[in-house]
């Protein structure tokens, strides 16, 4: 582990020792969460903007999953 500075507002720190406190956490310990957390969050919605904007470039085509209908398993055979 690296120990690193950072500049902080005051209500957030306030708000983050409470809320470490109430976890019985570390101030270090909650922060390395929400960074996980955050950077977890910006990966998806990464991910699920590539795949709205594949399917904008190429929409699905009439037809193209027909091929899938027989495998389909709806649970109520």
């Amino acid at each position: 582990m690296r120990t690193i500075q950072m500049t902080l507002d005051d209500d957030l720190v306030q708000t983050v020792d409470r809320v470490a406190k109430k976890k019985r956490t570390t101030r270090s310990a909650f922060t390395r969460d929400a960074l996980r957390m955050a950077l977890k969050h910006l990966k998806i919605t990464g991910l699920e903007e590539k795949h709205r904007s594949g399917y904008a470039v190429k929409p699905v085509s009439k037809g193209e999953f027909d091929v899938w209908e027989k495998e389909q398993t709806w649970g109520d055979e």
